[in-house]
């Protein structure tokens, strides 16, 4: 799966153990384009090359075929933006209800080829009269400012592309956007004020689904650099510098676990790995069912093969992001206390500041990571794994603050599913979060959601409402 290592870990500094009130800025500074920093820097990803793959020797095409699944003929066009950014897009060809759905893929790791992604239900979308298109962006690496300006271009070249192929189509009715992990940021950066203000491209969507979705924007960062840093000081190996040139994920491993988890295997933690799974425990959204087979299992190692990384995203941002100044490491499973050993804990890691100016504002579209601060004006509906420990469950907690914060939580309806890894949904768990979605959008229907509360999420039974398979290991349901 692609979008499972992310090779750079970031940190925001945040005051609030639970950081759940966290501001996705930085500093309030951020608020102004600062031309040091922002509109003048040099940063790595502007000196990257990408090439758009019409073919290559994983069988990948751009160019696609009519799915077997679909009940109705469509017309499907694939090509190259000007700015080099791939696309294709499929249009019913007799049935087509107007609107338009934009698919915004998630990470796609560090290599130079661009690829597009077909939605997960492209069958259900022709099927029931929906366009859809779907963009490789034009860079890889952590770019979700590329994400959002070119899922936008598309969007806004729709028309002009069935022209191009000989059909003449109205603009959308309406348009609706959803995305998985880094598409998710993509998603909820989309609908945000912000981005509806400054982006290059713009477009008024009129609804959204994220599912295992950044939402909680930069404090993806954090939370890498917490975790990679409570491992390596659980297991009493530094961090002594940043970046962590001394992050020794074997060494640190042997200390951690007896036995190492795995894809498809549990693993045992030593004393002192439980306390990194208590510590991870809280930092990823507190006490919850499947959280502990998510962290015994494989997604440990894809978080910390982004530990000892710097705080520019990997050339993402020209400054440090990155801080842990103010976070408080709960490793007895109790954050309401601090026993004397936690004390010594949080006295002796090493500290970090985060340049308040790393992510600013700029002239010429979104930032470089475009904000998700909960202030949009159109339903959105989120799904996430309660398991997931690479994009945790505390995003949305993160998210639901933001949007309360900003008086439009009413907006926002989220469902947690019992799966212990990443973007692990069922067809029919996908399904039902896009229906409820637009009935809600169109007839004004709000649908049933999931409290994402602490105190809510630490029932065993949470998650219940809206998982519609057992996953392995995984206690099923009570029967309704």
């Amino acid at each position: 799966m692609k979008d499972l290592r992310w090779t750079q870990v970031l940190a925001l500094a945040c005051a609030s153990a639970l950081v759940v009130g966290c501001s996705d800025s930085g500093s309030s500074d951020n608020d102004s384009v600062d031309t040091d920093g922002g509109e003048t820097a040099t940063r790595i990803q502007d000196s990257r090359q990408f090439t758009a793959i019409t073919r290559n020797d994983d069988g990948y095409t751009l160019s696609f075929g009519a799915s077997s699944g679909a009940t109705v003929d469509t017309d499907r066009w694939s090509g190259v933006m000007p700015n080099g950014a791939a696309y294709r897009v499929e249009v019913p060809q007799d049935n087509w209800n107007g609107m338009l759905i934009m698919y915004a893929h998630g990470y796609r790791g560090e290599g130079n080829e661009l690829t597009v992604s077909n939605p997960a239900l492209r069958n259900y979308y022709v099927n029931n009269g929906y366009a859809w298109a779907a963009s490789s962006y034009s860079k890889n690496y952590y770019d979700v400012r590329a994400g959002v300006e070119d899922t936008n271009a598309l969007a806004n070249a729709f028309v002009n592309i069935a022209a191009q192929n000989g059909r003449t189509l109205m603009t959308p009715t309406k348009i609706y956007i959803t995305g998985d992990s880094m598409g998710g940021h993509v998603t909820a950066a989309a609908i945000e004020q912000e981005t509806q203000l400054e982006a290059a491209n713009k477009v008024s969507y009129a609804g959204a689904v994220a599912r295992c979705g950044v939402v909680g924007g930069t404090y993806e960062f954090d939370y890498l650099l917490n975790f990679t840093f409570a491992a390596q000081h659980a297991a009493d190996m530094g961090p002594t510098r940043y970046p962590a040139t001394d992050f020794n994920q074997t060494e640190i491993d042997a200390v951690l676990w007896s036995t190492e988890p795995g894809f498809g295997q549990q693993g045992v933690p030593t004393a002192a790995g439980e306390k990194l799974e208590n510590i991870v425990r809280t930092l990823s959204g507190g006490d919850r069912p499947v959280f502990q087979q998510g962290f015994r299992g494989g997604y440990y190692d894809v978080v910390m093969g982004t530990g000892g990384r710097d705080g520019t995203v990997n050339g993402i941002l020209a400054r440090n992001l990155s801080g842990n100044i103010g976070y408080e490491y709960d490793y007895d499973g109790d954050p309401a206390s601090s026993t004397v050993e936690e004390t010594q804990f949080n006295a002796s890691i090493l500290r970090v500041a985060a340049d308040p100016n790393a992510n600013p504002a700029r002239s010429d579209g979104v930032r470089w990571i475009p904000r998700v601060n909960g202030q949009f004006s159109v339903p959105m509906v989120t799904l996430h794994g309660l398991g997931d420990l690479y994009v945790p469950f505390v995003h949305e907690q993160i998210y639901r603050e933001r949007a309360r914060e900003n008086g439009n939580d009413d907006l926002l309806v989220q469902r947690a599913v019992r799966a212990p890894g990443h973007c692990d949904f069922t067809q029919e768990e996908r399904q039902a979060a896009f229906e409820d979605m637009i009935n809600w959008e169109q007839n004004s229907v709000k649908p049933a959601g999931d409290d994402v509360s602490r105190t809510a999420v630490a029932d065993a039974d949470y998650g219940c409402q809206f998982t519609t398979a057992d996953r392995q290991g995984i206690a099923a349901c009570p029967a309704p």
